[in-house]
């Protein structure tokens, strides 16, 4: 309605002025004039008479069936704590259907991103098998809990309760993602596992007499296990450490970069974590600035329970951008703090890493970051330092073609349409028809939010989707080709290779 009373303002007020214009010789004469009258009640008339027959010409339809159209309404889903806590029940008036039609009028989504190719790679070992419910129930053991989405409602069995909230924060993204797609999400069953490391090992079912794999989906795997990867909790939050959800912070991590040039940045390699969780960073301490060594890293210990006593004050991710290089690490498994190194503009040096998660396998060396030996990182992270202070305009488009990537193709609605593509395509494969598991319990954000407290449900609030997309999710690429797939990791090996390489020639000319 304001956008109506918004153009007709307009319209009103350029008639006006057009009617000032051609009517300014007779107004000059006196108001009382007859023949004035006249000629203003007959020009008047003949206005209405044409408005009234280009209208019947169609010659004027389009234009303003524009101005009087009105935009599209913009559904929201209020969280109703008020209605969910004296029946614990969830809303029944959740909007579960799809009107297709909606998508008609709707422009072409683009493609998505390229690591969405890798869902039919991770779907693989049951695209000919198909999976049963004997297949997912197998998976039991190893999951911390099953969900079940029966028209477009979310149903959950508990089985263990996993470290942190990791399992809570996993679940209010899948309902988020039922609240941005309602009806679009298949019926579909699955178990999920929220450790650290991927378990479904690939050498336990292969040879001529293995049984299929069971399916479990997991936020890592690596090339000797079958795990499904799905977007981690840290997405939607991480209370515990005070870490945002994904949206809000990649803005602040884009804002922390405007107010330090990379060039004006400190010309050393930065890490800060914990390195008790893996042998890996307690070998990476060895870097630090000795009497001896200064390897070119400024490597920091963070101990987590200093910083909740004092406030996080010391861990905020968006001002971790002040040195031209960074350094990732993986600790027990794959960390989440990837892809806040990644956005920092910075060059992120990365230690050649065992697993991967959902999107890192489409990160190419020399492109998005520097590849570091694990088995000789002090050396490596000081050739790669020289090498970037030497070489400032490659090493500055590394850290930009890096920070791109995360700030252009891992932003929040591909997570979500990811999860998206994911879940239709596992839907697909399944051989039967899912249903409410007898112990399952149904999840709704009222169940979540309105029963949490703190920090948690702040991040909650924060992460909440309103209501249904204005748009549909992007068009799924096509499947690896073996030669395209094969090009690949050619590539990236070579790569690798070649920096190898000029780091060997770099120290033997030192010596």
């Amino acid at each position: 309605m304001q956008r109506f009373r918004s153009h007709l303002t307009t319209a009103w007020g350029q008639l006006s002025h057009f009617r000032y214009t051609i009517w300014r010789p007779f107004l000059k004469s006196s108001a009382s004039s007859p023949v004035v009258f006249a000629v203003l009640f007959l020009l008047f008339v003949g206005a209405i008479v044409s408005t009234r027959f280009l209208n019947s010409a169609n010659l004027a339809g389009p234009t303003i069936t524009k101005i009087f159209e009105r935009p599209p309404q913009k559904i929201e889903i209020p969280l109703n704590c008020t209605a969910y806590d004296p029946t614990r029940t969830c809303p029944s008036n959740y909007t579960t259907a799809h009107n297709k039609q909606d998508d008609l009028d709707r422009p072409s989504p683009p493609t998505c991103p390229d690591y969405f190719r890798w869902i039919y790679e991770d779907l693989r070992p049951w695209a000919h098998t198909g999976i049963s419910r004997d297949m997912v129930e197998r998976a039991k053991p190893t999951a911390d809990f099953r969900l079940v989405i029966v028209n477009g409602k979310a149903y959950v069995e508990t089985y263990r309760r996993s470290f942190q909230t990791r399992d809570i924060f996993t679940l209010w993204g899948i309902l988020q993602l039922l609240r941005r797609y309602p009806g679009r999400v298949p019926d579909l069953d699955l178990m999920f596992n929220c450790g650290d490391l991927p378990l479904i090992l690939s050498k336990s079912y292969s040879g001529a007499n293995a049984t299929s794999p069971p399916p479990l989906f997991h936020y890592c795997a690596d090339d000797y296990t079958l795990d499904i990867v799905f977007p981690d909790w840290s997405f939607w939050g991480w209370p515990e450490v005070n870490i945002k959800p994904w949206e809000p912070l990649l803005k602040e991590l884009e804002e922390g970069n405007k107010k330090s040039k990379w060039v004006d940045r400190q010309p050393h390699a930065y890490w800060k974590g914990n390195p008790n969780v893996s042998p890996s960073r307690q070998d990476l301490l060895k870097c630090k600035v000795s009497k001896k060594h200064d390897w070119n890293a400024r490597l920091y210990v963070q101990d987590w329970n200093k910083e909740s006593r004092e406030g996080y004050k010391q861990s905020n991710l968006a001002r971790q951008c002040f040195h031209r290089y960074k350094i990732y690490i993986e600790g027990v498994a794959w960390s989440v703090s990837e892809k806040y190194i990644l956005a920092c503009d910075s060059v992120t040096l990365l230690v050649k890493s065992h697993f991967y998660d959902f999107f890192t396998r489409s990160l190419v060396p020399m492109q998005h970051y520097w590849p570091i030996k694990v088995d000789d990182k002090c050396r490596s992270i000081k050739f790669a330092v020289d090498w970037g202070n030497s070489h400032k305009t490659k090493a500055k488009s590394i850290g930009k073609a890096g920070s791109r990537f995360i700030q252009e193709e891992l932003k929040m609605e591909y997570v979500y349409d990811f999860m998206f593509h994911l879940l239709n395509e596992y839907a697909k494969l399944l051989k039967f028809k899912p249903s409410i598991p007898e112990k399952a319990v149904e999840f709704c954000s009222e169940s979540m939010a309105c029963t949490t407290e703190g920090l948690g449900k702040k991040f909650m609030m924060d992460s909440m989707v309103k209501g249904p997309a204005d748009s549909r999710p992007c068009t799924m690429p096509p499947p690896y080709g073996p030669s395209s797939l094969y090009s690949l990791i050619q590539r990236k090996a070579s790569s690798i290779e070649e920096v190898e390489m000029w780091q060997d020639k770099y120290f033997g000319k030192l010596k």
